[in-house]
């Protein structure tokens, strides 16, 4: 997977050499997208108006993060993250994508996060979200999973929350560190007792 420890200078985020890919139908939307990654002091970007001039993008190499429309004609965002993660060469097939969108059930993020997405952000764009979002992303120690079933970021952090150090999403989001225990450990009899079959009676 693309690593992006490189984004860091310190506990700033340092952009001018990550290539970013700008994904979206709307030119007015492509074009607020990229004023606010130049904003963060991007220097490098593709932009491309539909999923096929991404495939195309994407299949010459050198992309270090797709952001993505969600909802396009032909092809969409969720279709376009399922064809990186799936069929992009190799070198592209880990690259972080973020789905960017005006439509965000709960249905939708679900959506997202089990073709591979990264993050999903909600539509109208805010940078101090978004820039969250790649600061998490440069924090990010999840492994990338390569199943028959699933190809992306592990999916088993809905609770985690953020990065050790940074606002949470969710008012029950656990917390990046971990503190000291709170109950005294098993001992081995404990342990052998709780792995140890019963016999259960119907």
């Amino acid at each position: 997977m693309t690593s992006l420890r490189r984004m860091l200078d310190g506990d700033k985020l340092k952009l001018e050499g990550v290539h970013f890919l700008l994904v979206d139908d709307n030119p007015h939307a492509l074009d607020i997208m990229a004023q606010v990654v130049l904003g963060f002091g991007v220097r490098n970007m593709t932009k491309v108006e539909s999923a096929a001039a991404a495939r195309q993008a994407i299949a010459r190499g050198g992309i270090d993060i797709v952001l993505t429309d969600g909802q396009m004609p032909e092809e969409n965002g969720y279709q376009l993250t399922r064809w990186i993660r799936h069929e992009a060469s190799e070198s592209m097939r880990y690259v972080p994508i973020l789905i960017i969108t005006g439509h965000t059930p709960q249905s939708d993020v679900t959506l997202g996060r089990d073709l591979g997405a990264n993050f999903t952000i909600a539509k109208p764009l805010v940078p101090r979200v978004l820039l969250q979002r790649l600061f998490w992303l440069s924090q990010e120690d999840r492994q990338f999973v390569l199943s028959d079933t699933y190809k992306g970021p592990d999916r088993r952090f809905k609770r985690l929350g953020p990065p050790s150090g940074t606002d949470g999403r969710r008012e029950g989001d656990l917390k990046g560190e971990v503190g000291e225990a709170s109950e005294p450990n098993l001992s081995q009899a404990q342990i052998d007792a709780l792995m140890k079959p019963a016999k259960v009676v119907l």
